[in-house]
């Protein structure tokens, strides 16, 4: 069910939004049978007042709500200092929330914050709201007038700005480069198998196979979907003493320095007879040894574009009515020690 708003009320009773929005708060304006019943409705509707959308119209908080699925993806760090610079320059504050990979968590929050804290949303999904296709909170506070942008997880069908990265040809570029140097037995990794992003990073790498030539072997596409870094060690062990692997993309640095690990434990040299590439350009592929060439998804680039999208939002200068924008931001392959020189 739709979230009841202040139009709703004012349709219901044939009244003015003014009138509604005065009963609501009541004001000696209304008289206490109006005013009664009004509130009477609204109580057993479940009504919540969003203050952005009853147009206490020049109520601005200059503030933006930001929610990521998790900490520890260095990747959302970066788009967080995007996001920052922006509306540090623009005048905004922020406040940033965690969903922990959680729809209920996600939802909770949203509601929270729109009702008057925020003037609008910086959303990457969580997990577990992409899995149960339910963007209804999503919708409920468009509805309501409170602008979204999402960025990387996004959901198509929800009708709001974009900002995401081109996974499917920064995987399959990653191919190229791996076979032109050599790679012929490369594996993929993936820890975000049942995101559009995993899948994406999965297309791109089968389609950059068939451009290089090489034969898609099942057995090289591993995807783990335990939570726990530590134990990917042990996952991937077995399924590098059963193949012969000379290369790995992986989706995240965390996979990609467990693989490595295993292959120099097998006596493996790198990059001279085994590559690895990983997806995000974080601190773990700065640190790793020997150092890793990246993927690079551009996070703060990212953060910033989602930021001046909402801001124009927020100032009007994109006009509620305008097509909502998707931005595809690049990617780039940052080469280091981890490959050898194609």
């Amino acid at each position: 069910m739709k979230r009841l708003t202040i139009k709703d009320i004012a349709k219901q009773f044939g009244v003015s939004i003014s009138t509604v929005s005065k009963a609501l708060n009541d004001s000696y304006e209304i008289s206490v049978s109006t005013k009664e019943k009004i509130q009477k409705y609204a109580k057993e509707n479940n009504y919540k007042p969003n203050f952005n959308a009853l147009s206490l119209k020049n109520r601005s908080t200059k503030t933006i709500g930001i929610i990521i699925p998790n900490m520890l993806n260095y990747f959302f760090a970066q788009v967080f200092n995007g996001i920052e610079k922006v509306a540090n320059e623009k005048g905004y504050k922020i406040i940033s929330c965690i969903s922990n990979e959680s729809y209920d968590k996600e939802v909770e929050t949203m509601e929270m914050l729109s009702n008057g804290s925020i003037d609008g949303f910086i959303l990457s999904l969580a997990e577990e709201t992409v899995l149960k296709n339910d963007f209804k909170h999503c919708e409920d506070i468009l509805d309501n007038g409170t602008p979204i942008v999402m960025f990387d997880r996004v959901a198509e069908i929800i009708n709001c700005d974009k900002v995401i990265t081109d996974d499917f040809k920064g995987a399959s570029k990653t191919v190229k480069y791996l076979a032109k140097a050599g790679s012929k037995n490369i594996a993929f990794i993936s820890t975000i198998s049942n995101l559009e992003i995993g899948k994406k990073r999965h297309q791109g790498y089968l389609k950059g196979l068939e451009k290089a030539g090489l034969p898609v072997n099942n057995k090289l596409i591993i995807n783990i979907i335990e939570e726990d870094y530590k134990k990917y060690e042990s996952i991937l062990a077995p399924i590098f003493d059963a193949n012969e692997i000379d290369a790995v993309i992986a989706t995240d640095e965390s996979s990609a320095i467990a693989a490595m690990k295993i292959a120099q434990k097998k006596g493996l040299k790198v990059p001279e007879n085994f590559a690895v590439v990983s997806f995000s350009n974080g601190i773990l592929a700065r640190h790793s040894q020997p150092k890793m060439t990246t993927v690079s998804q551009h996070g703060e680039k990212m953060g910033a574009t989602a930021a001046k999208l909402l801001i124009e939002r927020l100032e009007n200068k994109a006009a509620p009515k305008d097509q909502p924008k998707t931005v595809i931001i690049k990617t780039d392959l940052v080469e280091r020690n981890s490959t050898k020189k194609s």
